[in-house]
Formats: structure tokens, sequence, C-alpha cells
């Protein structure tokens, strides 16, 4: 008789708190996530005092923290409450808030990042915790943004583009099986036209499409080979706004998973257009995955 295929262990989930509405959505996000994966919650206030000492007295430094000690009190009995069986850790950093998160997840864990919109046009941007946190850390990012309830019957869907994101996709596989969910893989390529044109790998491609649609089969038959219990979905899409097409593919999501790459007309600390696109219009979490981060290249 098969054993039954277990959901692959995945690291620790740190979330970044600060009191706001958008860290308490992604704080709940995360319990839930450490939850399914049965690992520790890592609740991390970042007072930022070490840059600030020279301009700070002592009794505001000593205050600073005991607000952070009670804030980090309060939001601990707000997950155990929902999720008793969750470990969680409590940790007060004088680092400023994204290397407070970095140093938290160490080689392995998961950052989750609130959505730190304030209504209005800002309410589509993405605060500056979390897109430095999303542009500098060598692992998983999470920017929590939409519905985050579990009982989002969506699929978990990985935007590919290449071979070399197979990272990505395992990944995204990972996550897919921790929610019983089925993995999409869509691959998106621009076109000139106004006219969104698409196929599937089931049927019969475009001749500019052949050579992704191959891409994707072999990433499918290695997803397939390393987690059969895994059901997968394989899609491409010809769109004029790559970005669009997967912003709007995220309203059927739990998840959307991406790779963090840039292309060579976007350098410097920030993510590509398209990926800084998804990480404020998605209609789902976001999860960003470093192209050379743990998981890449491999499939042991």
């Amino acid at each position: 008789m098969a054993a039954v295929q277990r959901p692959p262990r995945l690291g620790s989930v740190v979330v970044g708190v600060d009191g706001s509405e958008s860290a308490l959505s992604a704080v709940l996000w995360a319990a839930e996530e450490a939850f399914m994966r049965g690992s520790g919650l890592f609740l991390v206030h970042a007072t930022d005092t070490d840059a600030l000492a020279r301009y700070l007295f002592q009794a505001e430094i000593d205050e600073s923290r005991r607000t952070g000690r009670a804030l980090l009190d309060l939001t601990a009995a707000t997950v155990s409450a929902r999720h008793p069986d969750v470990f969680v850790v409590k940790e007060l950093s004088d680092r400023p808030p994204s290397g407070a998160l970095r140093h938290a997840a160490a080689r392995s864990g998961t950052i989750v990042v609130g959505h730190r919109g304030r209504g209005g046009f800002a309410s589509l941007l993405l605060g500056s915790v979390g897109l430095r946190t999303a542009s500098t850390a060598s692992t998983p990012v999470v920017v929590v943004r939409g519905p985050t309830g579990t009982g989002n019957p969506g699929a978990v869907l990985a935007a590919v583009r290449d071979d070399r994101d197979l990272g990505c996709a395992r990944a995204a596989a990972r996550e897919a099986l921790l929610r019983q969910r089925p993995l999409r893989l869509l691959r998106v390529w621009r076109t000139a036209g106004s006219r969104s044109e698409r196929t599937a790998s089931r049927g019969r491609p475009c001749a500019q499409a052949a050579d992704h649609v191959l891409a994707q089969l072999r990433m499918e038959g290695l997803l397939r080979d390393e987690f059969p219990d895994l059901k997968t979905e394989n899609e491409g899409a010809r769109n004029p706004s790559v970005a669009g097409a997967l912003v709007e593919a995220s309203r059927d999501a739990c998840l959307l998973v991406v790779g963090g790459h840039r292309g060579p007309d976007h350098p410097g600390p920030t993510p590509g257009r398209t990926t800084l696109a998804l990480l404020q219009h998605a209609h789902c979490p976001v999860e960003l995955v470093p192209r050379h981060g743990p998981g890449h290249g491999s499939t042991s």
C-alpha cells in the first residue's frame, strides 16, 4: 500500500508587529500559515532605536521598548486565542524594521508584512517597510493583500516565465499541498496587440507560444515527480500587460507566488516593474520568492 504523501515541511513564519490595522491582518494570516505548517511564529517589533539613539533621551528609548513589549504581549494573546497550538516567540529589536525581520527569518523563515495603505490612492501603495523587505530579503516574503481567510477556495497561482522559475514553482507547490488546493502555473507573455489571446497546454499552442508551453510542461513534469499528490493546472496567456493579466488572475487565487527577479532596465534595490505592480494591486496575498534563495535550482 502506497504511503500517503505529507505536505513538505516549511520553515518558521516571521511577521512584523507595529500596531497598525495592516500589520494585524498580516499577523492573522501569518498565524494561520504557521498553524498549517506546524511551525513556530515569530512576532517581531522593531523600535529602530539603534539608529536614533544619539538623538533620543534614555527615557524615550525605555518608553519605546515598554510600548513595544506591551504590543507584542497583546498580539501574542490575540494569536493564542485563535491558534492555541501555535508556538509564539516574541522578539523586541532595536534594529530598523526590515533588518529586524530579515535577522529573525535567518536562512529559512518566511517573512510576512502588511500592506500599508491608509485609504484613498495611498491604499494602493506598498509601504516602505514592505518594499524594503521585499527588495532585500534572501528568504520568501509575503505581502498580505485582499481577503485572507482560510476559506478562500481558489488555487495557489504561480507566475512563471522560464526554467529559472523552478524554485518559485516549487515554493508554490509546497503552499498548494499545505492548503490542499491545486497549483495553477501561469505564464504570461507580452504582445503588441490589444486583444488578449489564451492557449492552454492541453490544446494546440500558437507558434509564438510553443517554447513557453514546452518549458512549462517540463516544469510541470518535474513538479509531478517531486509532489505526486499535487494537482496542477498549466496555462499560458498572451496579453499586452503582463502585470494586468496576473492581477486579474489573482482574483480567483488564495495566494500568488512570484519569482524575485528584475529586468535589466530596473537596476537598484527595488522589485521590477511587474513585481511591484503585483505587490500593489493583487487581489490576494503575494509571496515573493528570491531567485537565489533556498530551494532554487534543485528538486531534491
